[in-house]
């Protein structure tokens, strides 16, 4: 019996199910358009109130009509959603395979993640580390950013952090055209307006074409549910998808639903009902097709051979599971998908992998379960349990790797963080998000070989050289341990250099090799001493590789060698380069395009543009606030060449607040900056609430949807999620208030101020201030036995970061803290 309606429940109620944590940059936009069922066809453009503005751009969204008037020259939203990193070649040795069951070459991955409702993925990241910072790019092969609602729109384009960080990592994306039931809203007349023509051409095809070329993107997932439809119309889809292969490279990714009389009928297999939504004769229709859940072995075998007969491949066909409740829980059987000592039969379809962040309590916890997901419980793709219900997809898809090109280089930079570093200097603090700064992730997650014990690989988010993680070594060494990371196809010229940049707890021997294989010995490592460190600060090890010249690197790992009862070893940075680390040339021309007051006359969040620096030899580019001290403050980094600044603080009463834009060569070379200068026009208030929508981090997390940003959005209206709570057994929330501010009170809104019993009123806490991330914290406020929902402390004090402590967090056992607002008012 076939699921019911499998693809459509978590689009259709997407804001319930997967409400992100808001933005602390982001202005909140208005669902505009019919709300599900209604009669209306007409639906919104997504684009901010006003063109010119500073306001939040979102990725794009539309209706098959409003899809029609959309033009990237008056859509001010448009430049800030074009990703500008092109798809990157792969490779894949199957002698590299960390698993021998693995295959390199049959079955595919194609993951379908819905990263935020449909009106809201912001286009650059935002502030908060709450965000589904995948990593596991390695055993993808096509990523489908899900969504789309009858309520919002049913066309969605993915946003271009997510496109930065697949096609970084050799990952086609695919944006989402999402027709639903009748019971979700769905009209039979958008599928008519989708596929309506126009004497030869299809307008909405031509719009999706322009979208994907625009945006950088790959294609499109087609996901028909919406009933009542003919025979007719289904061959006018057939004949709209094939009229855009004709006409350009734009990809589709076809849902088993609709069958060819128009109904829509799940068949779970490739049937002569949905076959020529895949192949039509001699018109290849899709380039893929995702099989509904409900497969079995017989349907998945006539499938591979109706397949073959169309003369396409088995590995076209995406056999669909679905773990959107249940995670790495789901039931699966394996032996049929993937048979051992078998070719696979077909390829995967994930449904909803982000399951392992919305099911977190917090980072650690999301970390711990996608690596459960992906390469098994052990955390290490090698060694898989394939007798296991989830052995994890690396005992059956070979990895696939992108560096095969000089310069590579990595800082391990996930892509989140709760601080940024440049060049192993802390200019910013406060959690963050962008997908477009993620750096391609280690090939092996985690491989380390040794006679004794293993150290342990971890990505450490508590330092960074570059960005906000590193990449850690840790534990007892006894023996050699040789930690796999990159597989690669890098030719050695005889200028190439291998820099790693590293830091140790005491000056010394680093105990460190770069170790390395080569193509005619691709599982022998030759090893190169690092040598000592000075110090313990971030220091650059070059090495010298032209005694290897007309070689081919195949792997990339590093050797550690001696003893050491509690070896700790920091990586930030790793870049194998022909000749000199480059500075680029300075991008021009840039320009503040608009402004939004965030708080009237202190912070302001802007839109900035430039022209990008000729060579094009850019990773990305930073833009940086300078302060009257002579420092710099990170505002955010992007590879294009406009930029969403979510918040400007003003700093005291300055007039002018000068902005810096500069380029980071992909070697991480820096060049001049760009500068302008933003007017501040107004008196700032004498008292503020300081803390509203600032960067905030905390100890934990209940749920995913429970951050700290709650306790800073200025809202306690917003039912039992409308707060920061958590269970871990330190209980703090800090707040960066940007710079250093006069504080003359801090309000604290408990469990009662959202609605909750009094009896979850935080009864003992204490509120600390400090001046920067060097000073030990002083407390200002010490409360024990409080039963109020609001709690008022008056203070003088000067300080840039307040924390909140929670000691004892109800009136009873209960050990959930619950903060609903923690506000810092001063000036």
């Amino acid at each position: 019996m076939s699921r019911r309606l499998p693809l459509l429940l978590s689009a259709a109620l997407a804001t319930a199910a997967l409400t992100s944590t808001p933005s602390a940059w982001a202005e909140p936009r208005p669902v505009a358009g019919p709300a599900a069922g209604s009669a209306s066809a007409a639906g919104p453009v997504a684009a901010p109130a006003a063109a010119g503005q500073g306001n939040q751009p979102f990725a794009s969204y539309w209706y098959p009509d409003s899809i029609l008037t959309w033009d990237p020259a008056t859509d001010p939203d448009a430049r800030f959603n074009r990703s500008r990193v092109p798809l990157q070649p792969r490779t894949s040795d199957p002698a590299l395979r960390a698993n021998p069951n693995a295959r390199a070459g049959e079955g595919k991955i194609a993951s379908l993640v819905s990263f935020g409702p449909t009106s809201n993925n912001p286009s650059q990241g935002s502030a908060g580390t709450d965000y589904y910072a995948f990593g596991y790019w390695q055993y993808v092969d096509k990523l489908v950013f899900w969504g789309g609602s009858a309520g919002e729109g049913l066309i969605l384009a993915p946003n271009p952090t997510v496109i930065d960080a697949a096609h970084r990592n050799g990952v086609k994306v695919y944006g989402t055209v999402f027709f639903p039931p009748g019971a979700y809203g769905g009209q039979l007349q958008w599928v008519r307006d989708f596929v309506r023509k126009s004497g030869s051409r299809y307008p909405v095809a031509d719009k999706l074409v322009q979208a994907a070329q625009y945006y950088g993107f790959d294609g499109w997932f087609i996901n028909q549910e919406t009933g009542g439809g003919d025979s007719a119309l289904a061959g006018e889809l057939r004949n709209l998808m094939q009229y855009t292969k004709a006409q350009s490279g734009t990809e589709f990714m076809w849902y088993d639903a609709m069958t060819t009389s128009g109904a829509v009928n799940w068949q779970n297999a490739l049937t002569s009902a949905n076959s020529p939504f895949l192949q039509d004769g001699s018109k290849r229709t899709s380039d893929s097709m995702f099989l509904n859940f409900d497969w079995s072995a017989s349907g998945l075998n006539s499938s591979r051979s109706l397949a073959r007969q169309l003369g396409r491949n088995e590995y076209d066909l995406y056999s669909g599971i679905d773990t959107e409740a249940n995670g790495y829980n789901t039931g699966v059987d394996w032996n049929t998908l993937f048979p051992a000592g078998k070719p696979h039969t077909t390829s995967l379809g994930l449904y909803r992998p982000e399951w392992t962040w919305k099911s977190a309590t917090d980072r650690a916890d999301f970390y711990a379960k996608d690596s459960r997901y992906w390469v098994g419980a052990a955390g290490d793709p090698s060694r898989i349990d394939t007798s296991a219900s989830w052995p994890g997809l690396a005992g059956y898809v070979a990895e696939s790797s992108p560096i095969t090109a000089k310069p590579f280089s990595t800082t391990f930079d996930t892509g989140q963080g709760d601080f940024y570093n440049a060049g192993g200097t802390r200019v910013a603090t406060g959690g963050w998000n962008n997908l477009s700064l993620q750096d391609v992730p280690p090939t092996y997650r985690w491989v380390v070989d040794s006679a004794g014990s293993r150290l342990t690989p971890s990505v450490d988010f508590t330092d960074a050289y570059q960005g906000g993680s590193s990449l850690r070594l840790t534990g007892t060494l006894d023996a050699a341990n040789t930690v796999r990371l990159y597989q690669t196809r890098l030719p050695v010229a005889a200028t190439t250099k291998l820099d790693l940049v590293v830091k140790t707890p005491a000056a010394g021997p680093t105990k460190l090799k770069a170790a390395i294989a080569f193509t005619d010995a691709p599982n022998s490592f030759t090893t190169i001493d690092v040598g000592a460190d000075a110090g313990t600060r971030w220091e650059r090890h070059t090495l010298d590789l032209s005694p290897y010249a007309g070689r081919t690197i195949a792997q990339l790992a590093l050797r550690v060698e001696g003893s050491d009862p509690s070896y700790d070893l920091r990586v930030g940075q790793l870049t194998l380069y022909d000749g000199a680390v480059e500075k680029p040339a300075a991008p021009s021309g840039l320009t503040v395009l608009g402004a939004s007051d965030v708080t009237p006359g202190t912070a302001q969040s802007l839109r900035l543009s430039w022209t990008a620096a000729p060579g094009g030899n850019v990773h990305h580019y930073e833009v940086y606030r300078r302060n009257a001290d002579g420092s710099r403050t990170f505002l955010g980094a992007t590879p294009n060449d406009a930029y969403f600044v979510g918040r400007l603080d003003r700093a005291g009463g300055e007039s002018a607040t000068t902005l810096d834009v500069e380029a980071v060569s992909t070697t991480f070379g820096r060049s001049d900056a760009a500068s302008t200068s933003v007017s501040w026009s107004s008196t700032p208030p004498t008292s503020t609430n300081l803390a509203l929508n600032r960067p905030a981090t905390a100890s934990g997390r209940c749920n995913a949807d429970e951050g700290p940003a709650k306790a800073v959005n200025g809202s306690v209206s917003g039912g039992n999620g409308d707060k920061w709570c958590t269970l871990s057994s330190a209980k703090w929330l800090e707040v960066d208030l940007g710079s250093a501010k006069q504080l003359s009170r801090f309000v604290v809104k408990h469990a009662a101020a959202g609605g909750e019993n009094s009896s979850y009123n935080t009864r003992d806490f204490s509120i600390q201030v400090r001046s920067t991330t060097t000073d030990p914290w002083t407390t200002v406020a010490d409360v024990a036995g409080n039963t109020s929902g609001t709690t008022t402390h008056p203070v003088s004090a000067t300080a840039r970061y307040v924390r909140l402590v929670v000691t004892k967090p109800t009136q009873t056992t209960d050990p959930a803290a619950r903060i609903y607002e923690f506000e810092a008012w001063g000036a």
